[in-house]
């Protein structure tokens, strides 16, 4: 079988390449350089850019994806850029990858090849590793007959059918096994996931989505005091880094950064991503932050949005981060991007501008949920007074003999689990003063 663990890096570092589309109508954005965001991806790939080549259609030919004309300008394109490789901005078919390298002369990948290699470079934690590797497996899969052409053996008729078709079947054989096993393991780690979220009792929790680049670590780092890495090129992180934030009169929550998103993420990346999006599924509040700075913001947040409800969180309530208003245009726009996207705060993860003003807002929200209390029980139950301590609120604490009592704000969730809790623990529903402390088993 052909060694797949060579072929994950696509090896386009510093090659020169010569990036092309087919411009079909529901891609024209106003005021948008259709070919942009291929060339940022391949410059964070390591790929330097020889040329553009575009065609408009109503959508790409099945079989060549370019038309006869613009297929016969590739070559003479490719050669007058130097260009080494031949990037595509879409998902190409075995046959259109085959037709666009017989034009060409040239290696020629999609941008599913581009995305995936920018995903393997930066897959830090086992998780992301085994990730990545599904969705590389997934996407290679239908593709495996075009690693055999040198084999040239699998045509019809008397001697035609050698070795080459049956290592195709035996690699495909291999890759769904592989494939399979992948799939177990990631569901065991996203089993531990959900054990672990589970086990966070009724912590606030909110989670930081938004287009990739948008400074989502960076306003982690800022929230919570925390070390996430921050570059500025896209697919920074992958993994989720989850902190937690003190907001203030005992006030806690926590928060988390995961994998940006990007227009028209491929499928097969947001599946194989799902343990890892689980952290956004389970949260209280996501946090959308939006680089107000650049130009295409409305449309990247419609991107995010889109992905959103692809994976079926978009219901969950969202307060939007208008992020980078330090750099210049960005604070002209605040007032009508806040109209559009509402509630919205406009920030600077870098200088700290209107952070004060968020936390403020997520400290509402942590508190919204809460339920005011006064509990007794013994002060020498150390394993209560820890848990209480650490999931409640607590605002006051005074001893009556050999009683603790906390008042204290806490979800209504982990006050059930203090309940459960060996011992006895005494209760004032409400505020304090109000009724007579009732026994609780």
């Amino acid at each position: 079988m052909r060694d797949r663990t060579s072929s994950k890096k696509l090896n386009i570092d510093r090659e020169r390449c010569l990036l092309c589309a087919v411009l079909t109508p529901d891609r024209a954005l106003p005021g948008e350089d259709p070919l942009e965001e291929i060339a940022r991806l391949v410059d964070t790939a390591g790929g330097d850019e020889a040329g553009r080549l575009a065609q408009r259609l109503d959508r790409p030919i099945a079989k060549t994806y370019f038309g006869k004309g613009k297929l016969s300008e590739l070559a003479a394109a490719a050669a007058a850029g130097r260009a080494e490789t031949v990037v595509v901005d879409d998902d190409l078919s075995p046959k259109q990858l085959s037709a666009l390298e017989d034009a060409c002369g040239r290696k020629v990948i999609d941008r599913n090849e581009v995305i995936l290699d920018i995903f393997q470079s930066n897959a830090r934690t086992r998780q992301a590793q085994l990730q990545v590797e599904l969705a590389q497996s997934q996407y290679e899969l239908p593709r495996l007959a075009r690693k055999w052409t040198h084999l040239e053996r699998l045509g019809g008729g008397i001697g035609t059918r050698g070795p080459g078709e049956s290592q195709i079947e035996t690699d495909r054989r291999l890759l769904r096994r592989r494939i399979q096993s992948l799939k177990s393991e990631l569901a065991g780690m996203e089993a531990r996931k959900e054990r672990e979220l589970a086990g966070r009792g009724g912590l606030f929790s909110a989670c930081l989505v938004g287009y990739t680049n948008a400074g989502k670590s960076s306003l982690l780092n800022r929230l919570a005091n925390a070390d996430a890495l921050v570059e500025d090129r896209l697919f920074a992180t992958l993994d989720t880094l989850t902190r937690r934030v003190a907001l203030g009169d005992g006030l806690e929550m926590l928060l988390s950064d995961t994998v940006g998103f990007i227009r028209r993420l491929p499928h097969h990346l947001v599946a194989s991503f799902h343990a890892t999006l689980a952290e956004a599924a389970r949260a209280d509040l996501l946090i959308q932050a939006i680089d107000a700075s650049d130009p295409m913001c409305v449309a990247q947040a419609a991107s995010v949005d889109e992905t959103l409800r692809a994976i079926g969180i978009g219901d969950i309530p969202r307060v939007h981060a208008l992020n980078k208003m330090d750099r210049p245009g960005a604070a002209g726009l605040a007032e009508a991007l806040g109209r559009k996207f509402s509630p919205a705060f406009p920030v600077s993860a870098r200088t700290g501008q209107g952070l004060a003003e968020l936390s403020a807002y997520l400290g509402e929200r942590a508190a919204a949920g809460l339920r005011q209390v006064r509990l007794r029980f013994n002060s020498g139950d150390g394993r209560r007074l820890a848990m209480a301590s650490a999931v409640a609120a607590v605002s006051d604490r005074t001893y009556d003999g050999p009683d603790v009592i906390l008042t204290a704000r806490i979800n209504p969730a982990d006050l059930e689990r203090l309940k459960r809790l060996p011992g006895r623990m005494r209760l004032e529903r409400g505020a304090a003063g109000q009724a007579a402390l009732a026994a609780i088993p």
